[in-house]
């Protein structure tokens, strides 16, 4: 089983609110003591919060159900139930909590950060507060309010700053294993990454960019083929986006064409980034090969060549990588 887990849906309930105190005063020299009952707690609320140290919603995976604690009930002299205790899902930067309907809750940025998915029911008043000049002691105190309760569905994109575009054996992951400690898993067989791969490359002068290895797209994936949605929102939270082509496709720019298609069908707004195009696989390349290949693609388009295996063009990929980053 992967380790990576970018989706999960958990039942939540907040808690219920304390029930406002219907105490009255009974002191020795007080004969006609008045309402002296307090009001309850607050039910517990059910909080995501950011934690930079997760990558994954895997310890998610096996949580069905989360509730949060009831509220107190009020006491005599006024006194305040205590709140219920508030309940805290952990979650990486990159989270998005969503309900039923698919509404956005919130979603996480950074580290610490608590948003608020289910709200604790709110205490119930205690007889002081129904104190008239027609009832001087009420006997009745107000009831806590029930807490909110229902299915909250967590998506994690991830958030790096260059995203691998390609089809399944596009040399995505070759890439990565070249540039980073990353050690995704490499075969000669398509989806070999069922799961995304981060890695931080290493760059002049002690500086550094997050690559994504994100599963292959096939075309269709925006209708749901492959792997579909679960890879593309991850392309999301990427800040540039690197395609690859490898050397050895029938047709490249068809083929670039076909995975710009499928990024516009699942959201038109990814076409709006930063882009570079690159031929992966070069040392099956000659000089008059890639000339050719370059052929293919418009002047405001063009490639550019690099190898994973041999380290070709790696040098002048990450350069390109961060000068759109920072240019």
């Amino acid at each position: 089983m992967s380790n990576f887990v970018d989706y999960v849906k958990i039942h939540c309930k907040s808690g219920h609110g304390g029930a406002g105190s219907a105490h009255l005063r009974r002191e020795k020299y007080i004969p006609k003591g008045g309402p002296d009952g307090g009001d309850g707690g607050r039910g517990g609320h059910v909080i995501m919060k950011g934690n930079a140290n997760e990558w994954t919603l895997l310890p998610l995976r096996y949580t069905r159900h989360v509730k949060a604690e009831r509220g107190e009930n009020g006491g005599k002299n006024q006194l305040t139930g205590a709140y219920g205790a508030d309940v805290y899902i952990e979650v990486p930067i990159g989270t998005i909590a969503k309900n039923e309907d698919g509404e956005i809750i919130g979603e996480i940025l950074e580290d610490g950060q608590e948003i608020i998915l289910m709200e604790g029911g709110m205490g119930g008043k205690g007889n002081e507060h129904f104190k008239s000049s027609t009832n001087q002691t009420p006997r009745f105190a107000q009831p806590g309010m029930e807490g909110q309760e229902g299915y909250v569905i967590f998506e994690l994109k991830i958030l790096a700053d260059v995203g691998l575009v390609g089809f399944p054996n596009a040399g995505k992951s070759t890439l990565l294993s070249a540039v980073s400690a990353a050690k995704p898993k490499i075969a000669d067989y398509a989806f070999t990454t069922l799961t995304p791969n981060l890695g931080i490359v290493d760059y002049r002068n002690y500086k550094s960019f997050v690559m994504a290895d994100i599963p292959g797209i096939i075309e269709g994936a925006a209708e749901g083929k492959g792997l579909g949605h679960r890879f593309l929102r991850h392309i999301e939270r990427n800040s540039i986006l690197l395609f690859l082509i490898p050397a050895d496709s029938e047709d490249h720019f068809q083929e670039f064409k076909i995975l710009e298609n499928e990024l516009k069908e699942y959201n038109p707004e990814l076409l709006d980034k930063d882009f570079i195009i690159s031929i992966s696989k070069s040392d099956l390349l000659d000089e008059e090969l890639k000339k050719e290949i370059a052929a293919e693609f418009p002047e405001n388009k063009q490639p550019l060549f690099f190898s994973g295996v041999t380290g070709e063009g790696l040098t002048e990929l990450k350069d390109a990588i961060w000068k759109q980053l920072h240019g």
